[in-house]
């Protein structure tokens, strides 16, 4: 068990809430998604390197996490199983096979690499006033998957102490799974400020989270809005009261929410950017803190593209500690 941050209680004395680390010694299971679109001529266009993605991801994870090629679901469009194609609907019953009966140190793995983008905000939880998404291959006939779904399924039923690991490797997905704690390249969350603010409103949310009391959480949620000022305030608080999660959750997205992500070539091969650059950090060095890796992922990419991976987690999190899944 370890804690991260202070937090004034109602009698003004500091309390530190803690929060179960996984040790990733249970269930290992993993869902890889790469979707290149072929053969379509719609919006988004066709993509090179989606598919490499997901079965470099699913190599990478046997040979540097112990994952079994039996306990990882791919979907990819180049599949002739119709139930390992990419659609909305395969992707949505894959995530949800991928938290089914998970447990404390468990650790599963979510990657996808495809496109992605951005849909109005409806329930005030984004500072910019848009929500993110993914296009599954059928997206012109059943649309894309709103991060409020994804963050649904794969994040809140998770038990404390349960690590997900998550990697989007798609434009506009800062805050893909809606994970409510950013960190800068210092290790430290984006708006530092807000923690001691909101103070005994964030506990109370993590509490009713946990129980599943959608009243509390709506409470808890509703005070720390009360001393927020401007839309951006107001969408942190929002999102820190109902999306922390007592849960181990930890996602790597290829940019920032505005903006894009490359499909790329690297050592003559098609390659989203940001899986090129999370497998090559790692490869190179296995033993790396959080922010250690980060910083390694942005070094690799900075020399040739603009894009600013981002790391995010469900709660606050000590990102010294050593990266394992």
């Amino acid at each position: 068990m370890q804690t991260y941050g202070h937090f004034q209680g109602p009698d003004h004395r500091e309390i530190a809430p803690s929060f179960q680390y996984s040790q990733c010694n249970g269930k290992k299971k993993a869902l890889c998604i790469g979707i290149n679109y072929l053969g379509q001529s719609g919006d988004l266009g066709e993509l090179k390197g989606c598919i490499n993605d997901a079965k470099n991801i699913r190599k990478f994870l046997c040979r540097h996490f112990g994952y079994k090629k039996k306990d990882i679901v791919m979907l990819t469009d180049d599949s002739t199983n119709e139930m390992m194609q990419p659609t909305r609907d395969n992707i949505l019953r894959a995530m949800q096979w991928l938290v089914q009966g998970a447990r404390a140190n468990d650790s599963l793995f979510f990657h996808y690499s495809g496109h992605g983008g951005q849909t109005k905000d409806l329930d005030g939880d984004e500072g910019d006033g848009y929500d993110e998404v993914i296009y599954p291959v059928d997206y012109e006939a059943k649309s894309h998957i709103v991060d409020d779904i994804m963050h649904d399924i794969m994040v809140k039923p998770l038990p404390p102490g349960c690590r997900l690991t998550a990697i989007f490797d798609s434009c506009h997905s800062g805050s893909a799974l809606d994970l409510p704690y950013i960190y800068s390249t210092e290790g430290k969350v984006k708006e530092p400020n807000l923690a001691a603010e909101a103070g005994q409103g964030l506990l109370s949310a993590v509490g009713s989270y946990a129980r599943g009391d959608m009243s509390g959480l709506f409470k808890s949620a509703m005070s720390i809005v009360k001393t927020a000022t401007g839309s951006t305030q107001k969408a942190d608080k929002i999102a820190k009261a109902t999306r922390t999660s007592p849960a181990d959750v930890i996602s790597w997205s290829g940019c920032k929410d505005s903006q894009t992500s490359a499909d790329t070539q690297e050592a003559g091969n098609a390659t989203g950017a940001m899986s090129f650059a999370f497998t090559s950090a790692i490869s190179a060095n296995s033993q790396q803190s959080y922010q250690e890796l980060l910083n390694n992922i942005r070094d690799i990419l900075k020399s040739k593209y603009s894009q600013k991976p981002q790391l995010s987690s469900s709660h606050p999190m000590d990102t010294n500690l050593m990266f394992i899944c």
